[in-house]
């Protein structure tokens, strides 16, 4: 008598494709696609055919999956986008989560302005790196000594022969913060009441970009006026960008100190105080000094038309009773005659 399986078989059994995506090949020549059919209960099969439990087929796929992974070399990173302080050390994580080449080449690769160099190539710690950075194995790289420079993508590959799936990379973008230096301030030393003025503030060396903050005796300056009482009756716009701070029309209580803070997320940096004096217009002064000036001009003008009149700026002319004879050379007389009007020699020697 012929042995049968007897099991209730469900109207409508459920099942799903298992493929791999992202390859075009599978990672092992055993794990193609196929389909799982799951059911309630026991189904009966012949040949080949068998049934899987819900928990069955979990247990499965758990087990594939550990099996893939230790084909394939898996790379990952605690920080993807770190920072640092210039000056300040800072840790690249690049972690291997499977592998099973003993031996795999580790590289790192610095990306700035779109163009590669190595950092990290044959063992070594080569580059604009070189004596500053160290490998934290099994492939995290150390910088001990972080500049503004050191601002990049830096790409972690890690190359396994031994392994189904031989290669993996992860890029990290590192951003090295600097702090300000001091900025430089220009802040007017006298302005006339009514008068507009413009105070400036600036540093560029700061990463990120600085921001600014003024400051009047000690007290900072709001960027509304109208949200301070100290300050309602100002008329000023402040830019905490560009860091200018403009009057439009300065007022007495506007005179003090003032000085600059440049800041980001590394630290603050400040220029040392300077003092804006507002004065009135004296107009009772300015009409004075102008009359002043005006008789000063008029007595001029007026002493040197007399000076003319007198006759002080007239030249005499040379007539011929100022004529006045050559004088004597030495053994020569010279005689005029009236008839001749003219000179002849009077014959002396002397020996």
């Amino acid at each position: 008598m012929e042995d049968k399986w007897l099991s209730f078989i469900p109207p409508k059994p459920f099942s799903f494709q298992i493929s791999w995506v992202g390859e075009r090949e599978p990672l092992h020549p055993l794990l193609k696609p196929f389909t799982l059919r799951m059911y309630s209960q026991t189904e009966h099969f012949t040949d080949s055919k068998m049934a899987l439990t819900p928990l069955a087929c979990v247990l499965l796929l758990l087990s594939m999956h550990c099996y893939i992974s230790t084909l394939a070399v898996l790379l990952k990173s605690t920080n993807s986008k770190p920072w640092v302080n210039e000056f300040e050390s800072i840790e690249l994580s690049c972690m291997i989560e499977s592998i099973t080449t003993t031996k795999p080449r580790i590289e790192w690769k610095k990306i700035k302005n779109g163009d590669p160099s190595y950092v990290y190539f044959d063992n070594q710690i080569s580059g604009d790196l070189e004596r500053r950075a160290k490998i934290r194995e099994p492939a995290t790289l150390v910088i001990l000594n972080a500049t503004r420079s050191d601002s990049a993508d830096y790409r972690c590959e890690v190359t396994a022969p031994n392994d189904q799936k031989s290669f993996d990379e992860i890029l990290i973008s590192l951003t090295v913060r600097v702090k300000p230096v001091v900025p430089r301030c220009s802040v007017p030393k006298s302005i006339p009441v009514g008068k507009p003025a413009e105070l400036h503030c600036l540093e560029d060396e700061g990463y990120p970009k600085s921001q600014y903050q003024w400051f009047r005796n000690k007290e900072e300056i709001p960027l509304d006026p109208k949200s301070s009482p100290k300050f309602f009756n100002s008329t000023y716009t402040l830019d905490g960008e560009m860091g200018t701070l403009k009057f439009s029309a300065v007022r007495k209580e506007d005179a003090g100190e003032y000085y600059c803070r440049a800041k980001n997320e590394a630290g603050i940096s400040e220029c040392g105080p300077q003092m804006m004096e507002v004065y009135d217009i004296n107009i009772a002064g300015i009409i004075l000094g102008v009359v002043v000036v005006v008789m000063v001009l008029l007595c001029i003008t007026v002493g040197i038309f007399c000076a003319y009149k007198r006759g002080y700026f007239t030249s005499q002319k040379q007539t011929g009773n100022n004529y006045k004879p050559p004088a004597k050379g030495d053994g020569v007389d010279y005689v005029r005659t009236e008839d001749e009007g003219d000179f002849r020699h009077k014959s002396s020697f002397v020996i």
